[in-house]
C-alpha cells in the first residue's frame, strides 16, 4: 500500500475537523449511558430489568455491527476512499432515528413499548457505527506521527465530551426543570431528542467536510477480489491475534463492564443517593468542561513524558482508586450530609478529578489502539485500521450492555421501588446500593489496570515499525518498472 499524494503539513484546523465529529458521539453516548434508563424506566413506566434487558440486546446487537463496518471500510474502492463515503451516509439516519427514540409513540403497551425500544435503540446504534468506525480510523491515516497521534484523539475525545456534557446541561438545566419534575418530566426528554438528532447531523457533515479535502493523502485500500470468507476470516483472525491489541481487547471488556454499571447507576446515584435537584445535577457537568480540557492538553505531555503505556497506566490508576471513593466515604459516614453545600462541592471535587482522569487515560489507550496498525503491518502486509477500532469498540459495545444490564440487576436486588421518590427510598436500600456497587466496580477496574500493563509497543519499537514499512515501500519502488 502506497500513499496517493504526499501529506500535507498538519494543520490544526485538521485537527479540528477530526474531533468535531466525535460530538454526534458524545450525544447518543450521554443520552444512552445517563438518561435513557431513567426515562423508560421512571418516566415511561417499563421495569428496570426489561430497560436493562433492551439495551443489553441493542449493544450486543450494535457490536456485531461494528467488525463488518470496519472491515468494508478498509476495503472500499470509492473517489471519496475508503471511510467518507460511510460518514456522509450516516448523517440523516443518525439524526432521524435518535429523534424518534425519545418520542415513542403514544398509548403502547408495555410489551410494545419494550419492542419499540429495542427496535429503536439498534437502529441509532446502527446508524452512529456507520460513521464512528470509520471517522475514528482516520487517526492512523491522517499521521504516522507517535505523538500527534495522541494530539489528534485528545482533539476527538474533547468534542466528544463537550457534545455529550452540552446536551446534559441542557437537558438538567432547561428541558428538565426541578418546577416541572425534574428527570421525570416527560416533554423534556422528547425536546431533547430534537436537539439532540440536529446536533448529531451538523457534527457529522461538517467533519466530513472539514476532512475531505485529505482524502489524496490517505492509504489505498487493496486490490478488489472476489469475496472469499474462508481468506477473510483467516485474515481478521492473523490481525486481530496481535499481541497489543489483545491487551488492549480484554482490558477494554473489563473497563466497558464498568463503564456501564457506572453511567447507568450514575442518575440514581445524583437523584437518590446524594438527593440532588435536577439543577445541581446540572452544574455538577459543568467543570466536565474543564476537564475535557485539561485532559486535551495533559495527554500529549504525558505520553511525551513517559510514554503512552505508562501514563496510561498512572491515570487509569488513579481513577479506577477515585471512582468509588466518595461512595465509600458516605459508607462510612466521613461525607457531609445530603442537601449541604459542602457536600455539593466536595462532589464537585472528586467527580472533576475523575473525569478528567478517564479523558485521559482513554484519549492515550485510543492513540495506543492506532500504534497497532504499522506493527501490525509489518506481519501481514495489511493496513486495517477499520478492523482494529472496530474490534475495541466491539469489546466495549458488547460489555457495556452487561454492565447496563448488571446495573438493572442491582437495583433489582436491592428491591429499588419504581416510581421512586428522593428522600423517600428506605435508608437500608440506598446503603445497600452503595455496597453492592462499590466491590463490584473496583474488581472491573483494577482488572482491566492489571491486563494494560502487557502491553508491548513503545516510542522507539513505533518508530522502528515506521522505519521498515518506508524501507519496504522505497524497495518496491525501485523494483517497479
Amino acid at each position: 500500500m502506497k500513499t496517493t499524494a504526499p501529506q500535507a503539513p498538519f494543520a490544526l484546523a485538521t485537527k479540528l475537523y477530526y474531533g468535531l465529529g466525535s460530538v454526534a458521539y458524545g450525544v447518543k453516548d450521554n443520552g444512552f449511558s445517563f438518561l435513557l434508563l431513567i426515562y423508560y424506566n421512571q418516566v415511561l413506566g417499563l421495569p428496570a430489568s426489561w430497560v436493562g434487558g433492551a439495551l443489553m440486546t441493542a449493544l450486543i446487537f450494535d457490536a456485531f455491527s461494528d467488525p463488518i463496518v470496519g472491515y468494508f471500510s478498509d476495503q472500499t474502492h470509492s473517489k471519496w476512499g475508503r471511510r467518507h463515503p460511510f460518514m456522509y451516509a450516516s448523517a440523516l439516519p443518525v439524526a432521524v432515528s435518535y429523534f424518534l427514540l425519545w418520542n415513542p409513540p403514544e398509548n403502547l403497551s408495555p410489551e410494545w413499548l419494550l419492542a419499540y425500544l429495542i427496535g429503536m435503540a439498534i437502529l441509532v446504534r446502527t446508524c452512529i457505527t456507520l460513521y464512528e468506525i470509520p471517522s475514528s480510523s482516520l487517526v492512523a491515516e491522517l499521521t504516522h506521527d507517535y505523538d500527534t497521534r495522541t494530539s489528534l484523539m485528545g482533539f476527538r475525545y474533547f468534542f466528544g465530551w463537550w457534545g455529550g456534557l452540552s446536551m446534559a446541561v441542557l437537558a438538567y438545566l432547561v428541558l428538565l426543570p426541578e418546577s416541572k419534575g425534574g428527570v421525570l418530566y416527560a416533554p423534556g426528554y422528547q425536546t431533547y431528542g430534537l436537539i439532540g438528532g440536529g446536533v448529531m447531523f451538523i457534527a457529522i457533515i461538517a467533519s466530513a467536510m472539514g476532512t475531505h479535502k485529505q482524502i489524496p493523502t490517505f492509504k489505498q485500500p487493496p486490490p478488489r477480489r472476489a469475496f472469499d470468507f474462508r481468506q477473510t476470516a483467516n485474515e481478521l483472525r492473523q490481525t486481530l491475534s496481535n499481541h497489543s491489541f489483545l491487551v488492549l481487547f480484554f482490558s477494554a471488556l473489563l473497563t466497558a463492564m464498568a463503564a456501564g454499571v457506572s453511567t447507568s447507576l450514575n442518575i440514581y446515584f445524583n437523584t437518590f443517593f446524594w438527593e440532588l435537584t435536577s439543577e445541581q445535577i446540572g452544574i455538577l457537568n459543568l467543570p466536565y468542561f474543564i476537564a475535557a480540557i485539561v485532559a486535551l492538553a495533559a495527554a500529549p505531555r504525558l505520553s511525551l513524558h513517559l510514554g503512552k503505556k505508562y501514563a496510561a497506566l498512572t491515570t487509569a490508576l488513579a481513577a479506577c482508586i477515585g471512582a468509588p471513593l466518595p461512595i465509600l466515604l458516605r459508607l462510612f459516614d466521613l461525607m457531609p450530609a445530603n442537601g449541604t453545600q459542602s457536600l455539593f462541592y466536595t462532589l464537585v471535587g472528586f467527580s472533576t478529578l475523575e473525569v478528567t482522569l478517564i479523558i485521559t487515560a482513554a484519549i492515550l489507550i485510543s492513540a495506543m489502539v492506532a500504534d497497532v496498525v504499522e506493527e501490525s503491518e509489518l506481519k501481514t502486509g495489511r493496513r486495517s485500521e477499520g478492523i482494529f477500532f472496530a474490534a475495541r469498540s466491539f469489546a466495549q459495545k458488547s460489555v457495556h450492555g452487561i454492565g447496563t444490564f448488571t446495573a438493572t440487576l442491582i437495583l433489582a436486588s436491592i428491591d429499588f421501588p419504581t416510581d421512586a421518590i428522593p428522600g423517600d427510598v428506605p435508608k437500608e436500600t440506598i446503603r445497600d446500593l452503595g455496597l453492592v456497587y462499590v466491590p463490584i466496580l473496583m474488581l472491573l477496574y483494577i482488572g482491566s489496570v492489571g491486563i494494560l500493563t502487557g502491553y508491548r509497543i513503545s516510542r522507539e519499537s513505533h518508530a522502528e515499525n515506521i522505519q521498515q514499512l518506508e524501507d519496504a515501500e522505497d524497495r518496491t519502488s525501485d523494483n517497479s518498472p
